[in-house]
């Protein structure tokens, strides 16, 4: 996923142990982030694992909030650009939309991916401190939801979609039924409850129409 402005910067690493390997560093970090979640999981908890030192976590990441950026960045790139990537590429957006869906329960209960998704529930119950963490989360998530919003504002170029859709409504809602897929996956959800989820989101696309309350 293309980082947002708001986004923590990356550290320049000013040193690093011989045999340090930054991508598998990144993968025992996502572990821990993952099971204690960013606030609690400690520096000694993220050394231990990630086979380092504290000098050198800070040398090759500045800090255990641009490590844990860092970390949930590559969580992204690894797990879910593909996935994007062919919702923006197939031209028909019913097609599009269930091909994304579909992708998304894979992941989201996959063996080898942290079980949900961890830009919407590694960061909750966040400090002060740590409010950089969540501005560049909800940033992350933003960009989400301004994917669905591209997608379907082209559908309704393409005549796809009626003219009258509510974009921005159907985008937004498409957005909350993923995190919602990644909440109940996190509780042990199977993919096939997942998709059963994902099926009726994209049932929104055949109620698309703005209506009033």
């Amino acid at each position: 996923m293309t980082m947002p402005e708001t986004i923590i910067p990356f550290h320049r690493s000013r040193g690093r142990p011989r045999t340090f390997d930054r991508e598998a560093a990144l993968i025992r970090a996502l572990g821990v982030f993952w099971e204690r979640g960013y606030e609690p999981a400690s520096i000694s908890e993220l050394c231990t694992a990630m086979e380092i030192n504290p000098p050198s976590l800070y040398a090759a990441f500045g800090n255990k909030a641009q490590l844990f950026m860092e970390a949930v960045l590559h969580y992204e790139t690894v797990y879910w650009d593909a996935a994007w990537e062919r919702m923006e590429a197939v031209a028909e957006v019913h097609q599009a939309m269930a091909g994304f869906f579909r992708a998304a329960a894979l992941i989201l209960t996959s063996q080898e991916a942290p079980c949900g998704c961890l830009v919407v529930l590694a960061a909750t119950n966040v400090s002060a401190e740590g409010q950089e963490v969540n501005d560049a989360l909800k940033a992350l998530r933003k960009a989400a939801r301004d994917r669905f919003l591209a997608r379907i504002r082209r559908a309704v170029e393409d005549a796809q979609l009626p003219p009258d859709t509510d974009a921005e409504g159907l985008a937004s809602a498409l957005n909350t039924m993923l995190e919602g897929m990644s909440l109940q996956s996190r509780d042990g959800a199977t993919q096939a409850e997942i998709e059963r989820v994902g099926m009726i989101a994209m049932s929104m696309l055949y109620s698309h129409a703005q209506v009033d309350f």
